[in-house]
């Protein structure tokens, strides 16, 4: 569990956004990391923003079309080994579009006014936009029936086809349309369901804030941790995530599209 006190957080410099002398040893970092991505005025700048999406869409649309080939070869193959839809869809949570969520992000060590209770009885505690992501069927029909359930290695529900296609992340490529439609971007935190952020956010209150940014097909906390196919493996790349987003830069985009594609050619980090 993340502790740090509130008088901590209110007494960062927030000037030096990565700077950790003279720190309250109380305060973790991802406490501080939160502080600063916690504010309204972190992100890109309106100009790189306009490059950003420019660069999504023209690099989603090359993709989608040196890629249907690959895409017609693989639907034939997952038909060939199961029955039912080629693609999957899924709903996950986007870009939470409110400036502030009027609220601070400070663990349960602190039970001042700013924090929301416990008995707060709505059912999503988050403020992203739903939208149904797209990829290629690499489970069996009914592998989610008795409930949402991470994927993990070794697990019975991925097909044979469905193995191969995740370790060289073919399955992901439906998710270029997703970036065209403006749900996704390429480079950005990963989109995940409402029910694990709502899981995850009981314990560490800070995990809402990846929904700053849009959710991406591949992002700071995939090329340097892998695939989290566990809670406690979700709550420990939520570090990366808030590091990618207190650190907004063309430059970072650019860094992690190159990670992107040794851990392809690799295969580290799949499952």
């Amino acid at each position: 569990m993340v502790v740090f006190n509130r008088t901590a957080v209110s007494n960062l410099d927030m000037s030096i956004p990565m700077a950790r002398i003279a720190l309250d040893p109380f305060v973790s970092d991802i406490g501080y990391l939160a502080g600063i991505v916690g504010r309204d005025d972190t992100g890109m700048s309106s100009a790189s923003e306009r490059i950003k999406r420019i660069f999504d869409v023209i690099f989603a649309g090359a993709a989608l079309m040196l890629l249907s080939p690959v895409i017609m070869v693989v639907a034939v193959l997952i038909r060939l080994e199961s029955s039912g839809s080629v693609f999957f869809q899924q709903e996950r949570i986007g870009l939470n579009r409110r400036k502030s969520d009027r609220r601070r992000y400070i663990s349960d060590g602190y039970d001042g006014p700013d924090r929301r209770r416990d008995n707060d009885r709505r059912k999503k505690i988050h403020n992203g936009k739903p939208f149904n992501i797209y990829k290629l069927r690499t489970m069996r029909i009914d592998a989610e029936k008795t409930g949402p359930e991470l994927s993990s290695k070794g697990d019975s529900r991925i097909t044979k086809i469905g193995y191969l296609l995740r370790r060289t992340r073919i399955d992901e490529i439906p998710q270029f349309i997703n970036v065209i439609r403006g749900d996704m971007s390429i480079v950005g935190p990963r989109p995940e369901r409402s029910f694990f952020i709502n899981q995850v956010r009981q314990e560490v209150p800070e995990f809402p804030l990846r929904l700053k940014v849009k959710p991406g097909i591949t992002g700071l906390a995939q090329v340097e941790d892998g695939y989290a196919d566990t809670v406690e493996k979700m709550k420990g790349k939520l570090y990366y995530d808030l590091k990618y987003i207190s650190q907004l830069s063309l430059p970072q985009e650019i860094n992690i599209l190159f990670k992107t594609v040794y851990v392809v050619i690799s295969g580290k980090g799949a499952c």
